[in-house]
């Protein structure tokens, strides 16, 4: 009775380990410092838990002050995508700028120095960064969190940020294997599919993850697609031939294997996450991350049970659990024994964000600076932000033209405006019109042709994938939408 109650717990205790949860607040609740004093050695961090540096400091502490070795993950790209500075945007620019800049010793410095800053604040594992190749201009999900649609430059700069991050001490999660960047599909809303064949999976989608891997990554994150050339009947989470057969066998990854967010439709809303966790432990996967929109102790302990109940029943082998929560622990050691390097001395990498912001910048057109005496209206044309990215996170360039020309005016218009709309409100200034992925978003781009159609001396920023023909007198494209990248934009628009 002894032995079997002993294998019980250490059942439930492989069945935590294995976890990657969410909580609600900026302190750790009771609930999560009990869990993890029982054997949580994950726990997942979202914009909604942090307000500053120092708090997430302390809240760090606090979970390590249970377990020494926890992992705090995070979502923390760059770019569009940040968790630590999502109430006024990151100070680094994404993938994409980073791409087009295409200076892997820029993008190695860019990810240590923001390595560097999670590492001060107690987070070791961040999720990032993305490595799919942004082969389908129109998804709607990936877009400039790609480094760009050339498969090469995505390899040298997914290995280039990977050794960057993890120089910093930082555990990175390469994802979204086998590759996202063909989707039309958001997989938070449903589950996308992938209709190419093996060859061009093995010389597109599969190249930065091999470069990846070689770069030492210590965590690869599934995507929640369907690919059937690999498996027709279940997503690449869920999927042994995906997970072991393709990336552990075929490919020889040997480190942690995350889920993407469990909670997400594409899995959630066809088997549930009880079942879709159990099935992606089976297939291979280590860690199983949730809490995006699951953020209760209930959640957790569903998704233990149901893990440990698939132990019992046989549909999931001790083994498997036993291993991954064996990969679990050894990246939450491996953090401990990481030695990270030396912060570069001189003013570079507090200012390096901007400095990658200003090289990404591409410029159509010529204008005369901006100036306060004919001081310009800022047109802001917002489209819904996918929930990777968020809402809650300010972007644009009228602040940051603002800061530079006194007297700018702005104004915010979602779909459904019109150029008459900003033409009425802007009167005689100068027009600056500010969009992200225009190519993407019909209305848009009907109100861009009829602004410069009607005001020919508009200027237009384009924020996000610049696919269109360039527009407008002056046409700038920042290659994302951070507040690094709104700098860049304003300072060419503001002249000397």
């Amino acid at each position: 009775m002894t032995v079997l109650a002993h294998k019980v717990d250490t059942v439930t205790r492989d069945a935590l380990a294995v976890l990657q949860p969410g909580f609600e607040g900026t302190t750790a609740p009771a609930w999560l410092l009990r869990q993890v004093s029982e054997g949580l050695t994950s726990v997942g961090l979202f914009g909604r838990n942090i307000a500053s540096p120092e708090q997430l400091a302390a809240l760090t502490a606090q979970l390590r002050a249970e377990r020494e070795d926890v992992l705090v993950a995070i979502d923390e790209e760059g770019g569009d995508v940040t968790r630590l500075e999502v109430r006024g945007g990151s100070s680094f620019p994404g993938n994409l700028a980073l791409g087009a800049v295409d200076d892997t010793s820029l993008t190695r410095d860019v990810a240590r120095e923001l390595g560097r800053r999670l590492a001060e604040c107690g987070v070791n594992l961040n999720w990032a960064p993305s490595a799919d190749v942004n082969s389908n201009p129109d998804n709607p999900v990936i877009g400039v969190r790609s480094f760009g649609a050339d498969t090469q430059l995505a390899a040298r700069h997914t290995a280039a940020y990977v050794e960057g991050l993890q120089a910093a001490g930082v555990a990175a999660c390469t994802k979204h294997f086998p590759g996202h960047g063909d989707t039309n599909v958001d997989s938070h809303h449903a589950l996308p599919r992938i209709d190419v064949d093996l060859d061009t999976l093995a010389a597109r989608e599969l190249v930065p993850f091999k470069a990846a891997i070689e770069a030492g990554t210590k965590a690869v994150m599934s995507a929640h697609i369907l690919v059937p050339a690999l498996d027709p009947t279940r997503p690449a989470t869920l999927s042994p031939q995906i997970l072991t057969g393709l990336l552990r066998k075929e490919l020889g990854y040997e480190g942690l294997i995350v889920t993407d967010g469990m909670e997400m439709n594409a899995i959630a809303g066809t088997y549930g996450i009880e079942r879709g966790s159990v099935l992606a432990v089976a297939a291979g996967a280590d860690a199983i991350c949730v809490g995006g929109g699951l953020a209760d102790e209930a959640t957790v302990l569903r998704l233990r049970d149901a893990l440990v109940a698939a132990v019992r029943e046989g549909s999931l082998p001790e083994e498997r659990l036993a291993e991954a929560a064996a990969r679990v622990r050894a990246l939450a050691e491996w953090t401990l024994m990481a030695r990270p390097d030396a912060r570069p001395e001189g003013s570079r990498a507090s200012g390096i964000g901007l400095e990658a912001a200003r090289r990404a910048v591409t410029v159509t057109g010529s204008a005369s600076p901006l100036t306060a005496a004919a001081a310009p209206y800022v047109a802001t044309l917002t489209p819904v932000a996918n929930i990777a990215v968020g809402d809650e996170t300010p972007w644009g360039v009228a602040a940051e033209l603002a800061a530079l020309v006194p007297g700018t005016a702005s104004g915010v218009y979602p779909e459904g405006a019109s150029a008459g709309d900003i033409l009425a409100a802007a009167g005689d200034r100068t027009v600056v019109a500010v969009v992200r992925d225009a190519h993407r978003h019909p209305w848009m781009a009907e109100a861009l042709d009829a602004l410069v159609a009607a005001r020919a001396d508009t200027v237009v920023v384009e924020m996000g994938l610049p696919r269109a023909e360039p527009r407008g007198r002056l046409y700038i494209a920042t290659h994302g939408a951070s507040p690094v990248c709104g700098r860049a934009a304003a300072e060419i628009l503001a002249g000397p």
